[in-house]
């Protein structure tokens, strides 16, 4: 199980623990997340699992999965997070299925120095799928005058 709750640095220190967290997560996903048809049924199965919560101020709270996921949830509530924890689930579930296709994550913000939030996706059957678990349907993304989009291999 891995929480890290530091100061926020800056993204690219953002990213490199994002990495970890999911690598962290993966015998969990492997044990505990139902083999999904498709991304899209893997996004709803983990949307009636999760909570937003907002992270402590001040703090930037990366959650891995076998984290956010249990009783350990630093929130006290089982699945509660916010996007960048939402990110870390939806990437180590989607390495967990192996699902054919490619996983990503988007960087948004009003400005491209400073994103705001993050969400996770997968170019799956040549095919799009954003799986923000900030929204209330799989496939929708908030619109943000800068987005970037990374691709995440999986490990």
């Amino acid at each position: 199980m891995a929480q890290l709750k530091k100061k926020y640095v800056d993204i690219n220190d953002t990213l490199r623990h994002i990495r970890l967290q999911v690598k962290e997560g993966i015998t969990w996903a492997l044990q505990n997340v139902p083999y999904c048809i498709n991304p899209v049924d893997l996004y709803y199965w983990m949307r009636i699992r999760t909570k937003y919560v907002l992270d402590p101020d001040g703090v930037e709270l990366l959650q891995s999965a076998d984290t956010m996921m249990t009783d350990a949830n630093y929130h006290g509530i089982t699945g509660a997070g916010d996007c960048d924890c939402f990110s870390i689930l939806t990437l180590t579930a989607l390495n967990a299925q192996k699902f054919k296709g490619k996983p990503w994550i988007k960087l948004a913000g009003r400005s491209k120095s400073n994103p705001v939030h993050i969400w996770a996706g997968i170019d799956y059957k040549g095919e799009e799928i954003a799986m923000d678990l900030t929204n209330k349907k799989c496939g929708e993304e908030r619109s943000y005058p800068y987005v970037q989009k990374i691709y995440f291999n999986y490990l």
